[in-house]
């Protein structure tokens, strides 16, 4: 009934089990239609902060289960749901070196994937990595959030933010990163050790580690200035205009 395009995966499908269908590393969409912007205005959804998951979903044709899909996985869909929607050039404002307000157009489509290194898993297919702590010296497992696990933990976060006046967001999420610790996958263990052993140096050298590897798309772009300078690696901002182009 209408066009569609096929999306390449950051993760090239290696995260998923090989009965998954996004194992396949792609995922079919079609165009968006006046449906699709109906969802983008249904005050509900906005409300309830799911209207960007209400959309992708309205949008994807291949028989996938929506909360299987890795994070950076997603982030290629919904930059892929914008062009689809409204074309690839996507305009904004952005501060340069003298603070002042430049309007300034990205072509979405280059974009580049950061693509997932199958050497870093621990197995083909399988959502699971190692790395070992710099200076506790443990080895822990661990994993690429996915949109199911991202629902985990914020109803864990909205439990924690009634019953506590103090809530670890950071070691909340690193419970449902890691995996195990020395080979136990005892879910107590993992919590226990990030509640009580688990070194803030180690802590951002996982971190940093999992930024370094995770699939996702390049948000960066280059800019020559005024002044005939380059300046590189500048965020494109997701703002309001991303998907309200005439807000």
């Amino acid at each position: 009934m209408f066009p569609t395009e096929e999306v390449t995966l950051p993760s090239k499908g290696l995260l998923y089990p090989l009965d998954n269908p996004l194992a396949k590393g792609s995922v079919e969409m079609k165009y968006m239609t006046a449906r699709e912007e109906d969802i983008l205005t249904n005050e509900s959804y906005i409300k309830k902060g799911i209207v960007i998951d209400k959309l992708l979903q309205s949008l994807i044709i291949s028989p996938i289960n929506y909360d299987d899909l890795a994070i950076g996985d997603k982030n290629a869909l919904l930059i892929a749901a914008r062009v689809l929607g409204y074309g690839k050039d996507y305009s904004f404002t952005i501060e340069n070196n003298k603070g002042e307000k430049i309007e300034h157009t990205v072509d979405l489509t280059a974009l580049e994937d950061k693509l997932l290194n199958e050497e870093h898993l621990l197995k083909p297919n399988h959502n699971e990595f190692s790395f070992t702590l710099p200076i506790l010296k443990k080895t822990v497992t661990f994993k690429i959030l996915t949109t199911h696990d991202e629902k985990k933990i914020e109803s864990e976060l909205k439990g924690l933010r009634k019953s506590t006046k103090e809530v670890g967001e950071l070691t909340t999420r690193l419970k449902h990163i890691i995996l195990s610790v020395d080979g136990d996958y005892e879910i107590a263990t993992v919590r226990n050790f990030v509640d009580n052993q688990l070194l803030a140096r180690d802590s951002r050298a996982l971190r940093e580690y999992m930024k370094q590897i995770s699939p996702d798309v390049n948000m960066t772009f280059d800019y020559e200035d005024e002044n005939g300078e380059m300046q590189r690696g500048v965020n494109v901002p997701l703002n309001v205009n991303f998907f309200w182009p005439d807000a």
